[in-house]
């Protein structure tokens, strides 16, 4: 089998890749191979355990890459040779490409020094309907769950089994819950937020051991702790899988991602990596990072899909910023490149300013929620290094805005000065608009250093 375009894995990164390749490129054929049946959505993957009440309504649908006019193939591939500009399946089958997308995504980590982790009960969160449909199965009669691990997932997925009534205990061995997210500040509102509906958190202290005979029964913590635990859910990160790739002789970084240049291109040009096996550099200091989240591998598929037979300078990839949102208890918390502490430990010379006002105008109205922003921006020139927002359903489209003008190095100037639509069951008050607000307070607070000076 021949085709001009090839795409290894069918996630988010996959299925942009191939139906940008294909709008691009409408007269090239494009094939996306996956070994899964059904491909799961990302980030709904917690509420499988919640809200969605299993797996079955947290599916991608194959219609858009069949209306997109992208072919579908299951299989598995085993092995690139990129020499021959082959792939081969493990059913046997093989496919000659001219460009190849690889988007094998990650895997999840268990520590190998963590005792216990082979125990049943022991799970993980990985991309897997089949894995994660005998996981529901079995925690759905289980009732005391340990979730290792206070990053997004582990947080969401604690927050959506304590609705089912669970027991729910989160271990978390930095000193706050999301820290690698937020500052101190915000991170403490999340975790008083999650406390208050019934989840119990441990920080500051990590895990040793799993207990057990057979199953999971007990967690012991680092302080001696123990913990009853029927469940045990490892959240701790995950790992490239990049496995294929190097096996191929692509080459890998020292983390163990494909090494790619700003058009996601592999050290070799006609092969591509994308998402979370993809190497990411630092939006602000070029430094490798392992941040992994769909909407960076979406924005990385669209390079990829756009640039493989001609490469346009207004189409390179400018660095990872890290934009996360999440949301539980009606509340959403919402993060975009660099915290306040995260800047200082790089070395720049930072003005911090927020506010808080209210999502819509008046506040009296229904359903208003708190909109509280924070800004972090660079002292000299005012450009605005990152942004937190914690409000109600609209935090997680302030905080894509925030993490526009941070990708446009927007400064507090050009925010203080933004023409804003608004509304008063959609937006703030054009007279309070947080953002603003927040810039407002950076402002005054550069001046008032200069006059001081």
């Amino acid at each position: 089998m021949k085709v001009d375009v090839l795409v290894i894995g069918g996630s988010a990164a996959g299925i942009v890749a191939a139906l940008t390749a294909k709008s691009n490129y409408p007269e090239k054929n494009v094939l996306l191979v996956r070994k899964e049946e059904k491909a799961l959505v990302p980030c709904g993957i917690p509420y499988i355990f919640g809200e969605l009440g299993g797996s079955d309504k947290n599916i991608i649908p194959d219609s858009g890459l069949q209306s997109g006019g992208v072919d579908l193939k299951i299989g598995e591939v085993f092995d690139i040779k990129k020499d021959e500009k082959i792939c081969e399946l493990s059913s046997g089958e093989k496919i000659e490409y001219e460009k190849l997308i690889i988007a094998t995504g990650s895997t999840p980590l268990i520590p190998k020094w963590l005792k216990g982790a082979e125990l049943e009960n022991v799970f993980t969160i990985p991309k897997d309907k089949v894995y994660l449909d005998k996981m529901f199965e079995k925690v759905k009669s289980l009732q005391n769950i340990v979730v290792v691990g206070a990053g997004f997932i582990g947080v969401e997925i604690s927050d959506e089994l304590k609705k089912v009534g669970k027991n729910v205990t989160i271990i978390e061995k930095q000193k706050n819950i999301l820290s690698l997210a937020f500052d101190e500040d915000v991170s403490q509102i999340a975790q008083a937020l999650l406390e208050s509906r019934g989840v119990i958190i441990k920080t500051g202290c990590g895990i040793k051991e799993v207990v057990g005979v057979e199953k999971a029964e007990e967690v012991l913590l680092e302080n001696g702790e123990i913990v009853k635990a029927d469940v045990v859910i490892l959240s701790i990160g995950y790992q490239p899988n990049s496995s294929l790739a190097k096996k191929a002789g692509i080459k890998i970084n020292e983390r163990g991602f494909i090494i790619v240049d700003e058009y996601m291109r592999t050290d070799d040009y006609d092969i591509f990596a994308i998402g979370d096996c993809a190497e990411k550099r630092d939006f602000f200091t070029r430094k490798l990072n392992s941040i992994m989240l769909a909407s960076t591998a979406t924005s990385e598929a669209r390079v990829a899909g756009m640039n493989l037979y001609i490469l346009s300078a207004v189409k390179t990839f400018g660095g990872t910023i890290a934009i996360f949102s999440t949301a539980f208890g009606g509340t959403g918390f919402g993060a975009a490149g660099l915290t306040e502490y995260m800047a200082k430990k790089e070395g720049y010379s930072i003005v911090v300013g927020s506010f808080e006002g209210t999502d819509k105008h008046p506040a009296t109205l229904k359903n208003t929620h708190k909109q509280f922003v924070k800004l972090i921006v660079a002292k000299e020139s005012g450009v605005i290094l990152g942004g937190e927002v914690v409000g109600g359903e609209s935090t997680g489209e302030l905080i894509n805005i925030i993490g526009l003008a941070i990708q446009n190095k927007m400064t507090i100037g050009a925010i203080l000065t933004a023409q804003i639509g608004t509304h008063p069951l959609l937006t703030s008050a054009p007279t309070n608009y947080p953002l603003i607000k927040a810039a407002q307070v950076v402002s005054q607070k550069i001046r008032a250093s200069l006059f001081r000076n």
